[in-house]
């Protein structure tokens, strides 16, 4: 397991951890994804070129909040993962982050599971 932190070591309004489900790369999310947090989600999704992109499970059960920022690189996630022959998967958003993916239609090319087993088992 790994967290993945603020890289000035402030406290985040975003966490993110790290960990591995039968070779599916899970990141847990807990917080607030916005233009303020969403470069900790964009390097731990690894769009540095730093990193090959993995069959990748998001967790969204503790996020509390998204706009339209957190879109844009989840968007650029799922275009990299496609162009890379991987995929992504949105799992368990609560109702103020599903509100936000049913409204522009994000669940339309990322699968999104009511919960992470089922987004594992998929």
């Amino acid at each position: 397991m790994a967290d993945i932190q603020d890289p000035a070591g402030l406290p985040a309004r975003l966490s993110i951890t790290q960990t591995s489900s039968d070779g599916i790369r899970v990141l847990t999310l807990g917080g607030e994804i916005d233009a303020d947090t969403v470069g900790g989600l964009r390097e731990a999704l690894c769009f540095d070129g730093t990193a090959t992109s993995s069959r990748t499970v998001l967790d969204f059960g503790a996020v509390t909040f998204m706009d339209s920022s957190g879109v844009n690189v989840l968007v650029a996630a799922f275009h990299k993962s496609w162009a890379d022959g991987d995929w992504i998967r949105m799992a368990a958003p609560i109702e103020p982050v599903w509100q936000v993916v049913d409204i522009v239609g994000l669940d339309a090319i990322i699968p999104c599971y009511p919960t992470l087993p089922e987004a594992l088992a998929a």
